[in-house]
């Protein structure tokens, strides 16, 4: 076993800032007015194998349609870089349909472990040990449950402006770790 406390809290940090629970908490809070009852539990379970099955097949499935890993983080940094660029600017590049239920599709998918998520995860395995990003995918799932256990509190107490000041910040971070991502897997596509 490979745990390092450092690549705990990086990768856990990086999965923070692509997860956005934080700044989903007004589409949480949307969601619970338009269906009633959130399923938390089921939403976080979900998500967490999710993101864990894919952190160990992601790869094969790219081997199958011929694709490296570089290559995959390379296009992972541009789908940060743009996931980075909605929450500072605070603009939608891509909008869904608005959901009918709040049970796992919108939450656990694409909510939670969406596009941005499954990039970053393959990305992470590139250079963390697989234990420490399920350490930090584990956490970052309890953050979650707690988050959507506790969506109406929050959003109270930061209010509209506090959200918005939460997701530039973490956007901010999130344009960091796709400059980061592209320099370091480039030079293995040249």
């Amino acid at each position: 076993m490979n745990f390092d406390l450092k690549e705990i809290l990086t990768a856990g940090m990086i999965l923070f800032a692509i997860i956005d629970i934080i700044g989903s908490v007004p589409i949480i809070i949307d969601l619970r007015n338009k269906v009633g009852h959130i399923q938390s539990e089921k939403a976080s379970v979900v998500a967490a194998v999710i993101m864990i099955a894919f952190l160990f097949i992601g790869e094969e499935i790219l081997k199958l349609i011929g694709i490296d890993v570089n290559s995959f983080a390379v296009a992972g940094s541009f789908i940060l870089f743009f996931l980075a660029i909605e929450m500072i600017l605070g603009i939608t590049l891509y909008k869904d349909d608005a959901p009918e239920t709040a049970s796992i599709v919108p939450l656990a998918f694409p909510l939670i472990a969406g596009a941005g998520t499954m990039t970053s995860l393959l990305s992470l395995r590139a250079e963390y040990h697989v234990e420490n990003i399920i350490v930090a995918i584990i956490i970052n799932i309890i953050f979650v449950y707690i988050v959507l256990k506790s969506s109406r509190r929050i959003g109270a107490v930061l209010g509209k402006q506090g959200l918005a000041v939460i997701r530039k910040v973490f956007g901010v971070i999130l344009l960091a770790i796709a400059v980061k991502l592209f320099t370091t897997n480039i030079s293995g596509l040249l």
